[in-house]
Order: structure tokens, then C-alpha cells, then sequence
């Protein structure tokens, strides 16, 4: 506050000194006139024009830059973005003919599958049957052999004791055996 008093003491002093010489620059605001504020605006329009032009020019073309500079962004993020969108549609349609494909295969392979297992059991069904079929044919064939072992068994037995009975009767059989061999005795 002291230094504003002593700026207003040496202007009230530089006021009378001008006043008594004639002319000079009044600088206290309230009491200028016209010519005065006049005179003030000219220099600071004439001296700061150039300077605050220059400012004001730069600081237009760096928001132009700026401007130009997020444009290009915006778009580069479009083109980018439309990009991506299409490659996320490409990737969707790939796992969907991926999905199809393997439902396919799946759908073939079950129908391999199941046809080989039909193969197999109708492989199986014959294999059986000509096991039980040959099973049957060697008990059918094991029956006839004991059969005819238990009937030579018995024939022998009834020879035996028709020929231990009766000895002129193995002899007409011994005769009649030569005969049909065509031996005469």
C-alpha cells in the first residue's frame, strides 16, 4: 500500500510540474480526458497488435492442427472399427461353416459306426449259428458213432452167445462167410 502512495504522490507531482509547464500526460484514469485514453489505446493497438495477432494466429492454426489431427483420428477409428466389425462377421461365419462341417462329420461318423456294428452283429448272429450248427452236427455225429459202437457192442455180445450155443451154427456161418468170399472148401 505504501508503494500505490507513493506512485499517487509522484503523479500528483508530475501532474503540477506539467501543469505549470503547459503540457503533459495526466495519468490518473478518472481525471483523463478523451485524448489522452485515446492516445494510450493507439499505442497499445499499435505496439500489441502484432504480438497478440501473431499469438492469436498461432493459436488458430494449433486448434486447426488439433482439429485436423482428431478428424483423422475419428476417421482412422471408423475405418478401423469397420475393419474389426467385418473380421468378427468373418470369424462368426467361419465358426458357424466350422460348427456345420463337424456336425456333418459327427452325423457320418455315427452312421459308419452304426453300420459296422449292424455288420458286426450280423457276423456274430452267423458265427453263432454255425457254431451252434456245427456243435449240433459233431453231437448228432458223436450219437451215431455210440450208437453203433452200443449195437456192434450188442450184435457181438448175441453172436458170442448164439455161437457159444450153438457150434454147428458157426459153422454153417464160417461156410457161409467163405462162400461169399468165393472160396471153395
Amino acid at each position: 500500500m505504501f508503494y500505490w502512495l507513493a506512485i499517487e504522490s509522484g503523479m500528483a507531482e508530475v501532474s503540477e510540474t506539467a501543469e505549470a509547464h503547459g503540457f503533459g500526460i495526466n495519468t490518473d484514469i478518472f481525471e483523463a480526458n478523451l485524448i489522452n485514453l485515446a492516445i494510450v489505446i493507439g499505442v497499445v493497438v499499435y505496439f500489441g497488435r502484432g504480438f497478440l495477432g501473431k499469438v492469436l494466429s498461432e493459436r488458430r492454426s494449433a486448434i486447426a492442427a488439433e482439429i485436423k489431427e482428431s478428424e483423422t483420428r475419428k476417421q482412422t477409428a471408423l475405418k478401423t472399427q469397420s475393419e474389426q466389425e467385418q473380421k468378427v462377421a468373418q470369424a462368426e461365419a467361419e465358426a458357424q461353416r466350422i460348427i456345420a462341417d463337424a456336425q456333418e462329420g459327427a452325423k457320418k461318423t455315427q452312421a459308419e459306426i452304426l453300420a459296422q456294428a449292424i455288420v458286426e452283429i450280423q457276423r456274430l448272429e452267423a458265427s453263432a449259428s454255425q457254431d451252434t450248427n456245427s456243435s449240433q452236427e459233431r453231437a448228432i455225429a458223436e450219437l451215431r458213432q455210440r450208437v453203433v459202437e452200443l449195437s456192434l457192442k450188442q450184435v457181438e455180445q448175441e453172436l458170442q452167445a448164439q455161437l457159444t450155443n450153438n457150434e454147428n451154427a458157426q459153422r454153417q456161418l464160417i461156410d457161409r462167410s467163405i462162400a461169399l468170399l468165393g472160396v471153395d472148401a
